[in-house]
């Protein structure tokens, strides 16, 4: 027993498609009926329909060849065939590794490195890198816990619906802008500032989600059911108030936080939700081993956590 990917029917004798990897019922088995992440190769006479071997011949080039080697690299069995439809959890492991990396730079080579390979400040706005590399930067291993439990549940969910490219897309683009919008309004309002951390981006996923699914059962705490847009509202609420009242957040511990951050990255997420709305049909109940959490990460001395 399994359920369709596409539309969640329990399904006794599931499809699973091989250009994507993923599990359909009798109706949505075909790619052209789920939207599959493949579905382009189809239209290329060097990815589906050929062996790489005859248009070598007539080509001596041998750029078929190459393309050929690269469509079977890229291939369902082939080595980059896992990072197809799991590009959440590779954005996850890129997170550990660089808060490792994050540790061995403190130590090993100093604070100021530190400061200038993973922040995104108001100091050096032009370092162009930290617009990428604090996204996957945290300030402890509870902001990147926090923010884990969510891409590890909602991203594969949303990836799904997405496709991969355009699921790492969104998570970069979500949290670089996220990123520079706060540092935007820490410079408005002249007041220094560095940040870190994948926040903007996981609010992007939840606001897709919740525009996609907003009645979707989600548990806070991993006790509390309650709908998904109640979630996201409450979040929404507390980054607003947190951010126009900073006393009450510092009260509240949560006075190193970014929550301008949060509010560029789930505007982001609303609308870009609102753009997949109609295209993708969303599944009647959330299948754990890609489902919800819930986001956050409260920050440190001297830096905003996002």
């Amino acid at each position: 027993m399994a359920n369709c990917d596409e539309c969640g029917a329990d399904e006794n004798m599931p499809y699973q498609c091989q250009r994507c990897g993923h599990t359909f019922c009798a109706d949505h088995r075909l790619p052209e009926n789920h939207d599959c992440p493949g579905l382009n190769d189809w239209n290329d006479p060097d990815g589906v329909f050929d062996s790489g071997f005859d248009d070598s011949v007539a080509n001596p080039g041998g750029t078929s060849t190459t393309q050929g080697v690269l469509n079977k690299v890229r291939s369902v069995g082939g080595p980059l065939g896992y990072f197809r439809g799991n590009a959440a959890y590779t954005l996850l492991g890129l997170m550990w590794i660089t808060f490792l990396l994050q540790q061995l730079v403190a130590v090993f080579v100093g604070r100021d490195a530190y400061i200038a390979l993973f922040t995104l400040s108001t100091a050096n706005p032009e370092y162009i890198w930290t617009w990428l590399t604090s996204i996957f930067s945290h300030g402890g291993l509870y902001h990147l816990a926090a923010n884990s439990i969510v891409l590890f549940f909602f991203g594969p969910l949303v990836e799904r619906y997405t496709g991969s490219k355009k699921f790492v897309t969104l998570f970069l683009a979500a949290g670089a802008l996220a990123g520079l919008g706060h540092t935007g309004i820490s410079l408005a309002l002249g007041e220094p500032s560095r940040v870190l951390g994948a926040s903007g981006a996981v609010f992007a996923i939840l606001g897709v989600l919740t525009v996609l699914k907003p009645k979707l059962k989600v548990l806070l705490f991993f006790v509390v059911p309650l709908p998904l847009y109640i979630l996201t509202a409450g979040f929404a609420l507390i980054s607003v108030l947190f951010f126009v009242n900073p006393s009450a957040a510092g009260s509240a511990g949560m006075g190193n936080v970014a929550h301008f951050a949060h509010l560029v990255g789930l505007v982001i997420g609303l609308w870009y939700g609102r753009k997949l709305k109609g295209e993708v049909r969303v599944p009647n109940q959330l299948q754990f081993g890609g489902g919800p959490g819930g986001p956050g990460g409260p920050g440190g001395p001297g830096r905003g956590r996002f």
